[in-house]
């Protein structure tokens, strides 16, 4: 009796030795591969019209309103999850949002870093003012403090371009556009390099107060949808679906509500 039982215990124990080890040989998931569950996008909050937070404080915009879109065609949950936009490779890298899709910009150095759905809408850096600025040209930001927000397309064509950086006096760095234009409005700053779809947005809520200058601070860019390295396939989905949407005519309206018109690719 004693040696069946002592062949059993070793038996049982072979087995659970054999299960550790295939355990082991398995792969590890870097977290960010697409699970077919809820899909959580990552943006910033303060971003309009791409990404904002209403008077109810609940999270809309037009990148908001598209990404509703496409998860409801995908028959899928999403979650849309405030991030540190300077910090947002490192969010998706991580697993702990699995898109960014807030005006984000396709650049070849994010690429390294990134998959990118097809652009589906161009936006170009230029100068901010104040109303009565006499600021009015390129030339006239020499000497000048001037304003953007940190982690954006803006502040990086600042930091490529250094002769132009050296010619300002300082060059000051915000969490997000409302900051800045909070600090334009009261004087800290004297101009603000942004995106041109968030600064007309922000511009035409306060006529009396803003100004654009067609001052275009490196090249013009498109707008994509961010994913992680290795989460092809629900880049594939997403990219399917917004084609959907472009072609039976979602998309455009979905731009005339926030811009007047259709401003997609």
């Amino acid at each position: 009796m004693k040696r069946i039982i002592l062949s059993c215990l070793l038996i049982a124990a072979s087995a659970l030795l054999i299960a550790g080890c295939g355990q082991k040989n398995q792969p590890v998931s870097s977290g960010s591969g697409d699970t077919g569950g809820k899909i959580i996008v990552g943006l910033d909050d303060n971003y309009p019209p791409m990404g904002f937070r209403d008077e109810n404080n609940e999270i809309t915009g037009f990148d908001v309103d598209l990404a509703k879109e496409a998860a409801k065609r995908l028959n899928r949950e999403v979650e849309f999850k405030p991030i540190d936009w300077s910090s947002k490779e490192a969010e998706l890298k991580s697993g702990r949002v699995n898109v960014l899709w807030n005006g984000l910009d396709i650049t070849e150095k994010r690429k390294e870093n990134m998959l990118f759905s097809d652009p589906y809408m161009d936006n170009r850096q230029i100068v901010f003012v104040k109303k009565d600025s006499d600021i009015k040209t390129i030339d006239d930001l020499k000497g000048k403090v001037v304003g953007t927000q940190s982690g954006s397309t803006g502040e990086e064509n600042i930091t490529k371009d250094q002769n132009l950086k050296n010619s300002f006096k300082e060059v000051k760095s915000y969490p997000d556009y409302i900051a800045a234009f909070m600090d334009l409005e009261n004087g800290r700053v004297d101009a603000i390099i942004g995106d041109e779809i968030t600064g007309r947005y922000y511009m035409n809520k306060h006529p009396d107060k803003f100004a654009a200058r067609d001052i275009v601070i490196g090249e013009t860019t498109s707008f994509g949808i961010g994913f992680a390295k290795d989460n092809q396939k629900l880049r594939d989905e997403v990219q399917k679906v917004l084609d959907a949407m472009k072609k039976d005519g979602t998309m455009a309206k979905i731009s005339e509500k926030w811009f007047g018109k259709d401003i997609t690719k």
